[in-house]
Parts: structure tokens; sequence; C-alpha cells
């Protein structure tokens, strides 16, 4: 029952902050903050019943948010494999009782599917749904609300890039599109340390992804998987995220750039550049902060975020209570956290 009040409380804190459309601006003459400190929901989604095996957790969230509704997809990890699932609700309130749909039956197939993105290409008026099926793949529809409507896979790349293959790299996971009015770019990392990058002409869009870069080279620990990249609304300024390892468990770091071609360097002040961790999130009920998204103000491919708005991020986490042997067993369950106060982000409010 203690269980229940938590949640329906964390669920009444991230619909009460839903409501709030604007953040006061920054006092005047005050220096702008440079860390990021947060909220959190009690866990938001979790696992549903499936006759067909058995769903240890949900995890790798993305979520959009247009004509009055939240749509989310998601990896499922089961019994049976990883593979993706959609759901959608009005409110964070109904979130948890939201049919959670497998998108195994639609024309995407079953098989393993993990880590979507999804957006809306604003040149093409079409959706797509980027994931990993081992190489980065992508399938469209032209209704957001229709799950089943989403196309059989296609890949991105004729040929894996050998900066992605043995002896130079050790695969690649997590894709990541995002664009800019000339070129759109697809993000990834490789468990291993490196934060990739792959472009191509915004006209030729999905085709032609080529000159497959490095732009980030660290320990394996602290540029690990998940990355995310964002534009900040009525700026040049550009953030990517990033998944790393600590002992305290998972955690985000947070890079800005003046272009979506140029080079990264740290956006807070914090030990490691964190965005978000178990140290700067009040409340938090997981191991720490995983494979997450942002919950945007658009949705189309420039991934824009309004720092005039209260920052929003869905992230998956896990009970530090259950112990697993099997990774694919981990019990994860998405919640939001919200930022307080004054942050970097913010701080490009104009």
């Amino acid at each position: 029952m203690r269980a229940l009040h938590r949640m329906i409380a964390g669920v009444a804190a991230v619909a009460a902050l839903a409501g709030c459309s604007t953040l006061p601006a920054a006092s005047g003459g005050a220096a702008p903050a440079t860390t990021f400190h947060w909220t959190t929901s009690a866990p938001l989604i979790l696992p549903q019943a499936d006759a067909s095996q058995t769903i240890y957790g949900v995890k790798d969230p993305s979520i959009i948010h247009v004509d009055g509704k939240y749509h989310v997809f998601m990896t499922t990890a089961g019994s049976a494999g990883w593979g993706l699932a959609y759901t959608t609700f009005t409110d964070w309130s109904d979130a948890a009782s939201a049919k959670i749909v497998p998108l195994a039956k639609s024309p995407m197939g079953p098989g393993y599917r993990a880590a979507p993105q999804v957006f809306y290409f604003a040149p093409q008026k079409t959706w797509y749904l980027v994931y990993q099926g081992g190489d980065p793949m992508y399938s469209t529809t032209q209704d957001i609300n229709d799950p089943m409507s989403w196309s059989a896979p296609k890949p991105f790349f004729p040929v894996v890039p050998d900066v992605v293959k043995p002896p130079h790299g050790t695969g690649w996971l997590d894709f990541w599109v995002i664009c800019d009015d000339a070129k759109c770019y697809l993000f990834n990392t490789d468990d291993h340390g490196r934060l990739l990058r792959s472009e191509t002409d915004i006209h030729q869009f999905p085709n032609g992804f080529h000159d497959t870069v490095a732009v980030m080279t660290a320990k394996t620990e602290d540029v690990f998987e998940a990355s995310n990249t964002y534009r900040i609304a009525n700026t040049n300024t550009y953030i990517t995220l990033v998944e790393a390892i600590s002992p305290q468990g998972r955690y985000f770091r947070i890079w800005k750039s003046d272009g979506l071609g140029g080079t990264w360097e740290p956006f807070s002040s914090a030990p490691m550049n964190t965005f978000a961790s178990r140290d700067n999130v009040d409340g938090l009920w997981a191991t720490g902060i995983s494979h997450g998204e942002m919950i945007r103000t658009n949705v189309d491919q420039t991934m824009t975020i309004d720092p005039c708005k209260p920052l929003e991020y869905l992230f998956q986490g896990d009970d530090p209570a259950v112990k697993v042997d099997d990774y694919i067993k981990i019990p994860y369950r998405l919640g939001v956290i919200t930022a307080q106060g004054d942050n970097p982000v913010r701080a490009l409010c104009r």
C-alpha cells in the first residue's frame, strides 16, 4: 500500500508539472546555473501481462506529445527476447493502465528489435521509427495513432562502415537521427567508449549515410551507450547526452556544440559533466538514470526542446532490491524526472 501511495503521489507531481507551461526568467544579474537538479515521479509505465511470454521489463523509451496525447515507443525485454512496443495516453495518471501493444504483429514483423526513436520527418510528411535490429533500421507510417501501420524494416546502410567492424570497432547500437537545414546525422554509441556520427544530405534521407567517424572517445564506462541529441530552440546550440556507468549506477553526461557536425564540450560543471544521476535526482527509486529521452515540445526531425519550459526526461530505472542473473531479466520500469530551478539549458531561454 505504501508503494501505491508513492506511485499516486509521483503521478500527481508529474501531472501538476505538465500543466506548467513556462519558467520565470532568471533573476537579473544572477550568474546562470552550471549544474542540474531533478525530482522524480514514481514508475509510470510497467510491464504488462503477455500471453505469449513473460515480460521482465520495459525500457529504452522514445516519446512525443502530439494532438493532446503522449505516444511512447519502448523495448520489451521478455522470455522470447527483445521486441518493440507502443502505448498512448492523454495524462500521465493514465500511463500505467494504458495498453502496451507489441509491434511484432505489424508489418515490422517479429525478431530482434530494440532502442526505438520516433520523429516526424517534415519534408516527407512521414513518421519514422529508428531502431536497432543488429544494424540501424527504420520503419515508417502516415498514422502515428495506428501501431499496426508501421512498414517492414529497412536498413540505413547497405554495408556496415569499416569504423564499426573489427579491428577498428566493436559494433554499434542505440541509433539516433537529428537534422539541421542541410543535413541529417545519425549518432550511435558502441558500448566501448565511442560516440559515432554519420551524415547524409537532408534531401537524400533516409538514404546516403556516409562518413561514419568517432566524434568522442573515452573510457568504456565514461561514454557507454544510449546517446540522444537535441537542438535548443531559438539558439544555435545543440546538446548531446550519453549514458555512462559509475559504481553508484548508470547516469547521463551532457555536452554542447554549436553545430551537429562540430565538436562537443562539457555543458555542466558537475563532476563528469553530469546531467542526471543518483546524486542530483531527489527521491530516485532506481539504481540510476538509464536509457531515456527528453519529452519534446516539437515532434520533427530537428529534435528541438524549449529551454523556457521545465525539462522533463523519460528514463528507465530498476529496483535496487531486485537481483537477477541475466541482463534481459532486469525489471526496468519507466519514470519521469523533472528539472528544478536554474540549469545550463534554462539559461538559454530567450
